[in-house]
């Protein structure tokens, strides 16, 4: 007697799916330095490694976290530096795009070739009309980017209006943009008297009205965007004193000596083309 022999269903495994990789919105920006010889006479191939790929890939991913599922991912890093400024509880989405921002800034003025890429009799006319001579202006970023104590960028910037040139410092991941000034305390809040706990007045109260939130007057209106006291300006220029930059390649006492190097490696003609100088378009 044969026993019934029973069917086993066939489970069917799912098949594993190819992982769909999300594209990050923002994305490191490709330098115009070959990664294999670094920066000619400013940085060997280790030292842009640090200080450009291996850093902005980190500036790249911390606001890739930040701003994901927000409308910001549509948005430029400027735009999210001018957008997050007045928002004190959005300190590291600005700081992490300011930072982005200003790194691609200085690397983007350098040279990219070995040949020299000199200053325009136009620019330097220019120049020479705002701080005597160029070599004024070479001495006036070296001993304010040497001086700071603590890291941050030394920029060049043509004020919008005047037309006039001017030696502007900004600390960390501070921005020239008078958009983003609202993060620049004007009071320091621990040396003012400070409001009564049912009441508000005096200094502290006008600092507060006008703060980085850009609460409006008593109407309810708020503040324009650039902050009060902002002077509109076009960056030229500006050279990195973050320590990450120089100490691969000249040490904790090196920072003089990068300075100088940077200085011969910038590229003029860049300058030039946001200064709208030599040509109409604005870099």
């Amino acid at each position: 007697m044969f026993k019934p022999r029973f069917r086993i269903p066939r489970v069917r495994i799912a098949q594993p799916q190819p992982l769909i990789q999300r594209r990050s919105l923002h994305q490191v920006p490709v330098p115009e330095f070959s990664s294999a010889r670094g920066i000619p006479g400013l940085l060997s191939r280790d030292g842009f490694h640090l200080a450009y790929t291996d850093y902005m890939q980190l500036l790249v991913d911390k606001l890739n976290a930040l701003v994901a599922g927000t409308e910001m991912e549509q948005k430029s890093p400027i735009q999210i530096l001018q957008q997050t400024a007045r928002e004190p509880s959005m300190a590291p989405t600005f700081n992490y795009a300011s930072m982005l921002h200003n790194n691609d800034f200085f690397f983007r003025g350098l040279n990219s070739s070995e040949n020299e890429k000199p200053m325009s009799g136009r620019l330097q006319a220019a120049l020479e009309d705002s701080f005597g001579s160029v070599e004024t202006l070479q001495r006036e970023m070296l001993i304010t980017a040497s001086a700071m104590f603590g890291p941050g960028f030394v920029w060049l910037v043509k004020n919008g209006k005047s037309k006039d040139y001017r030696v502007l410092a900004t600390y960390l991941a501070g921005s020239p943009y008078s958009s983003a000034h609202w993060r620049r305390q004007g009071i320091d809040m621990n040396t003012v008297e400070g409001p009564a706990s049912t009441e508000k007045s005096g200094a502290a109260q006008e600092f507060i009205a006008r703060s980085q939130l850009g609460a409006g007057a008593a109407n309810g209106t708020r503040w324009k965007n650039t902050a009060p006291g902002g002077i509109d300006v076009i960056p030229l220029l500006c050279v990195s004193t973050w320590e990450h930059v120089y100490l691969r390649d000249y040490g904790v006492a090196g920072k003089k000596q990068y300075l100088n190097n940077w200085w011969n490696t910038v590229d003029w003609t860049k300058v030039s083309d946001r200064a709208q100088i030599d040509s109409n378009h604005m870099y």
